[in-house]
């Protein structure tokens, strides 16, 4: 049996078409093609002219795809060409302005790591405002002194990749990190640079959006929450279970670990307030008296623990205990889940004010590390200030 020919084939579609005008149902255009559709429409209009318009218009809605729907065009075209359909008119849309505002609100955030100063970057994409472009607001936030640097400005799409390095968060938690910090400028009675001045409206309306959010997202800047005793959250397990205490036990041996992780090198005691130990250090090790290792080492580890004791008071450990739970956060988020369930033990065992700082192996090697510094530094190999951890803002040129 052999295909109709395509003359036929524009019969069979126009007599189709015919009886949807008379008020049947419109013909299924798939089952013929573009070419066939196209001469049967011709003959249509020329057959019936404005009648025809209704029909077509409904057509071009129901066509299957592009081509079809191109052929349908081509009809409704040259009947308005012939004067047999109105033009469409172009004022039927809204009139909107060449330039429109819209609310600014921030779309992606990204952060870093903390460094051994307690301060991160924090990069906060928003959307909207004049032309509905892209701003980039950049920040460094310290745990200790707020809002340390701000810059940024309108940026490509295509450029974030490139100039971000940071773990992509929310962007609500990341307004909601600057809010803390701002909270922090108030508690302190200081103020952020001026450079952040035309970035605080943004955060003000991000804040007022979602006040909820401030809340619940993270602790609040510097602090831990609160944990319970160690006593509180014993319970009965089966014989065979590994207890829950053996895990963190193990895990809180091992916390000095941690600061090997390239984004805690830079953890360590400020060198500058370890100094006088520091010297009592290198006097231990470069004695001429005749003294047994032990009895060194035993003096070095009674260092170690002065400085433990004198650094790490409770504020101390609360901001140290915070630091490493972001740290946990971003281990999460990057795949390294040991490393994160250590952080978060090593965490909970800084905020129980009730366990000895100088029994937290991190805390001891906290310690240990800003000695070394500071002994440097005494030695002369090195410069305070390029091994300070005091908070400092970044000098503009």
């Amino acid at each position: 049996m052999t295909a109709p020919a395509p003359r036929d084939e524009a019969a069979a579609c126009l007599a189709a078409l015919e009886a949807a005008l008379a008020g049947g149902d419109p013909p299924a255009l798939a089952r013929v093609s573009p070419a066939v559709l196209d001469d049967a429409l011709r003959a249509l209009a020329k057959r019936h002219g404005a009648a025809s318009l209704p029909l077509l218009e409904r057509l071009a809605d129901a066509a299957p795809d592009k081509a079809h729907r191109r052929a349908v065009r081509r009809a409704l075209y040259r009947l308005e060409q012939a004067g047999l359909r109105p033009p469409r008119a172009a004022a039927a849309a809204p009139a909107r302005p060449v330039v429109t505002r819209a609310a600014e609100h921030p779309v992606r955030a990204w952060l870093s790591g903390i460094d051994g100063s307690g301060s991160r970057a924090a990069w906060i994409l928003f959307e909207g405002g004049l032309g509905g472009g892209l701003r980039l607001c950049s920040l460094i936030l310290n745990d200790e002194a707020g809002i340390m640097d701000a810059a940024g400005g309108p940026i490509a799409r295509k450029r974030l990749e490139a100039e971000l390095r940071g773990v992509e968060v929310d962007g609500r938690r990341a307004c909601a990190l600057v809010a803390d910090t701002l909270a922090l400028h108030e508690r302190l009675g200081t103020v952020p640079p001026p450079e952040f001045a035309r970035w605080r409206r943004l955060f003000a309306a991000a804040s007022a959006a979602a006040p909820q959010l401030q809340g619940d997202l993270r602790p609040k800047l510097g602090e831990a929450q609160p944990q319970p005793s160690r006593t509180d959250t014993k319970m009965k397990l089966p014989a065979d279970m590994p207890s829950p205490d053996a895990e963190t036990e193990s895990l809180l041996a091992r916390s000095a670990e941690i600061l090997d992780l390239p984004e805690l090198m830079g953890w360590f005691i400020d060198p500058g307030r370890v100094q006088h130990e520091a010297l009592a250090l290198l006097q231990v090790r470069e004695s001429r008296l005749v003294v047994s290792d032990q009895i060194k080492a035993e003096r070095e580890a009674s260092i170690v623990d002065g400085v433990v004791e004198a650094q790490l008071p409770d504020g101390a450990r609360r901001r140290w205990a915070a630091r490493l739970r972001e740290m946990a956060e971003i281990f999460r988020m990057t795949g390294r889940l040991e490393p994160a369930a250590m952080a978060e033990q090593t965490a909970a065992a800084l905020a129980d004010v009730g366990r000895p700082a100088t029994s937290v192996p991190f805390a001891r090697a906290l310690a240990a590390r800003g000695i070394e510094m500071a002994s440097e530094v005494a030695l002369g190999r090195t410069r305070l200030a390029d091994v300070s951890r005091a908070p400092a803002r970044r000098a503009r040129s």
